[in-house]
């Protein structure tokens, strides 16, 4: 059975798939309306605008929704772990908590295994405000999804799964050290 032409085929794990040469290093091949980075770039800050713009009237800003996502949703518990999740920096975070905590969506605790370590926890009104974000993210997906088929939806998450794996890909190997049978 010969593939479908519509379905992208990713490369074996055992070999790099061929490199692409689509860009070229010249003004008008990266223009903005053909930069796939600045694309992906442009829908990430569309998607946060409109999520941002759902969760104001709950009270929460741009930074604040998302460290209450991830307390609730994925068990995130202490400012370390968000400041990783959110690849912002420690100072940030604790503004942010700061400010969360004054309005009354969590509360600080000592880390039972470690007090020096401080654990987040959620009061019963960040609970009820986490569980409004969820609707609002999955609303502006869906917004930005509009007039999309379930196949090219499909499609687009395996490209993206692609170009991620290629990025990480390389990362990968670009951090490998050289051995001396490779050089």
């Amino acid at each position: 059975m010969s593939p479908d032409p519509e379905t992208p085929t990713a490369a074996p794990a055992d070999r790099a798939p061929e490199a692409c040469q689509y860009y070229q290093a010249n003004p008008s091949a990266l223009s903005r309306d053909n930069n796939v980075g600045l694309l992906i770039k442009q829908v990430h800050s569309l998607l946060h605008r409109v999520i941002d713009h759902k969760a104001a009237p709950l009270g929460l800003t741009a930074i604040q929704w998302r460290p209450l996502m991830l307390i609730r949703h994925q068990g995130i518990d202490t400012p370390a772990g968000l400041a990783r999740a959110m690849q912002a920096d420690a100072g940030a975070i604790t503004r942010t908590l700061d400010r969360l905590e004054s309005k009354g969506f969590l509360r600080r605790e000592p880390y039972p295994e470690d007090r020096r370590v401080v654990k987040i926890v959620l009061t019963d009104e960040g609970r009820a405000v986490a569980s409004q974000i969820l609707p609002a993210i999955a609303d502006t997906l869906n917004l930005h999804l509009e007039g999309f088929s379930d196949d090219e939806i499909r499609i687009l998450f395996d490209l993206l799964r692609r170009m991620i794996d290629n990025g990480e890909r390389y990362l990968r190997q670009a951090s490998s050290p050289v051995t001396p049978s490779e050089s």
